[in-house]
């Protein structure tokens, strides 16, 4: 595609949303779960709250690990509930990653 088709499918389509968020499962094949926190304040009483909320995103190389920070970004829909896939990890978990030593 030519850099002004390129740009002209932006515009037509929009930017597709992104969300930052912490990788909370990582047990199926290329995907992982993301829980999202965002903070709102209660329409009637002011109380600010926190409301989480889990992503299934697409993984394609296996790269994130439980806990570590990701952003995700909106995709076309890749099966029943995987709509989002990973653009970039951000931050890798401390101390998660290292393999346990087993004791005999």
């Amino acid at each position: 595609m030519t850099e002004t088709t390129q740009a002209s499918a932006t515009a037509e389509r929009g930017t597709p949303k992104s969300r930052i968020g912490i990788v909370v499962s990582n047990k199926m094949t290329k995907t992982v779960v993301v829980v999202v926190e965002r903070r709102m304040k209660h329409g009637q009483y002011g109380k600010y709250l926190t409301v989480k909320k889990k992503f299934k995103a697409h993984d394609e190389k296996n790269a994130c690990g439980v806990g570590d920070r990701v952003r995700i970004s909106e995709t076309r829909p890749m099966s029943k509930e995987k709509r989002w896939r990973v653009a970039e990890i951000i931050a890798k978990a401390e101390g998660l990653d290292a393999p346990k030593a087993e004791a005999k």
